[in-house]
């Protein structure tokens, strides 16, 4: 329970003293009602305010009865400006006899992380190259202009409409990693210029949601990989993952799939389906559900944009099936690549491990090459941008040699694969985990 502290003689006049609480009565303030968090040893109570929390209120919430400050530096680059809202949440400390950290977590890790970071911030890896991500745009902008002349110079036949799509399903994939890197806040150092040019890239050039995709990807980078936090591992009974699982569905006789066949069943419901079926109808949903209507407002320009472009060529309905196939194109692209560093990792319900460790037991590496970079938006680099996600990627790959010193000093398991092995475990895993479920299904 929290400790006031006692006043002394003389004490009139000075300011109160801050309560302080131990770990143990922290930890009891982790409901969807009653939230704390704890931030460089000081106490806030987020209950109220996570509604209005701008990266999401589940985000936050994830960390409810637990030291946040790794997570609180990752996400955000003005601290100051942020610590302006915390202010009012404030209500207490930490007891002096406390550790830092909760559950046991490693505290010596977690000292030389904050080490390795401030080596960053002294590198000056936070900084952009604004070159790199124009560049970066333009590409984007021509293959949509070649598109577009494609079919006007050749026509809409089958081969020029195949080529236009795989050019525009190129374009998607590249717009989908340079979005990605706006929605980080890692392009330009005021946030406000981020978010601007986030909506744009992926509202006009892809017709999606910026506040979906604030509120589902912050979650994956909290809790990568922990069951109920991180959606990307939410499968609604579609696949079943990692080792505890399966294990779990097997014993219980749950089967709403043949999970012993998911890593064939894979190719025809995950890839394909992915982006022009599940996300498309989420994307809708939460954009009129909860009235984010600046978001809608840039999906339709994008809509109106490529109808316009593309009607005359292939009339409305061509038109529509000409879109789905693109998304359907880009689909195989956008989960073959997110996939490849998550889903051969530890997936599990909460471990409550440290930042450094929890990032680096849930993310692997592809191995460097220009076309790896390219092809992948340096998501190759996935521990360094799981690490800090606020870095520009084109930096990634100058931290990544500390950060794999730091793994071999404290025997930590830095993986680093060459793509088509990464791409390969996919399917292994799935198999893997698919076994485990047939097993406990039919012997526990």
């Amino acid at each position: 329970m929290g400790n006031r502290g006692n006043q002394g003689e003389g004490a009139a006049g000075l300011e109160a003293p801050m309560p302080t609480f131990r770990w143990e009565e922290i930890q009891k303030h982790n409901l969807r009602t009653d939230k704390w968090l704890v931030i460089d040893r000081k106490v806030y109570n987020i209950t109220q305010w996570s509604s209005r929390h701008p990266g999401g209120q589940r985000v936050i919430g994830h960390y409810a009865g637990e030291d946040a400050t790794d997570a609180f530096l990752a996400f955000h680059r003005n601290l100051d400006f942020v610590r302006k809202f915390m202010k009012p949440l404030l209500i207490g400390e930490l007891a002096p006899e406390e550790p830092s950290q909760d559950r046991g977590k490693n505290s010596q890790i977690t000292e030389d992380f904050r080490a390795l970071r401030k080596t960053a911030e002294d590198m000056n890896l936070f900084k952009s190259n604004q070159l790199f991500f124009l560049l970066h745009l333009a590409h984007i902008i021509a293959m949509e202009s070649i598109a577009w002349f494609t079919l006007f110079y050749f026509g809409n036949g089958w081969i020029p409409t195949i080529i236009t799509a795989f050019v525009l399903a190129t374009s998607q994939a590249q717009a989908g990693w340079l979005q990605h890197d706006y929605g980080h806040l890692s392009v330009y150092k005021k946030s406000m210029w981020n978010h601007i040019a986030h909506k744009f890239i992926i509202g006009h050039l892809k017709g999606a949601s910026a506040n979906w995709w604030n509120h589902r990807h912050f979650q994956h980078h909290a809790k990568p990989n922990v069951f109920h936090k991180d959606p990307d591992v939410n499968m609604l009974h579609v696949f079943v993952l990692g080792e505890s699982q399966p294990i779990e569905y097997g014993k219980k006789k749950l089967k709403y799939l043949p999970y012993n066949h998911q890593h064939e069943y894979f190719f025809l419901i995950g890839p394909p389906l992915l982006i022009p079926l599940y996300f498309q109808y989420q994307i809708i949903l939460t954009m009129i559900v909860h009235k984010h209507w600046v978001d809608l407002a840039w999906a339709i320009s994008y809509y109106t944009r490529f109808f316009i472009t593309y009607i005359p060529f292939y009339g409305v309905l061509g038109s529509i099936l000409f879109l789905n196939f693109i998304r359907f194109l880009e689909s195989h692209w956008f989960v073959w690549v997110t996939q490849m560093n998550h889903i051969a990792m530890e997936i599990d319900r909460e471990p409550y491990r440290d930042w450094f460790s929890s990032q680096l037991a849930a993310t692997c590496n592809v191995e460097q090459s220009f076309f790896n970079d390219w092809f992948s938006g340096h998501l190759n680099f996935q521990i360094e941008h799981h690490l800090f996600p606020t870095m520009p990627r084109h930096n990634l790959h100058k931290i990544a040699p500390l950060v794999r010193s730091l793994c071999a000093k404290h025997s930590i398991e830095y993986q680093e694969k060459p793509l088509l092995r990464a791409l390969q475990d996919i399917i292994g895993s799935l198999r893997k985990s698919g076994q485990l479920w047939l097993d406990a299904y039919l012997h526990k």
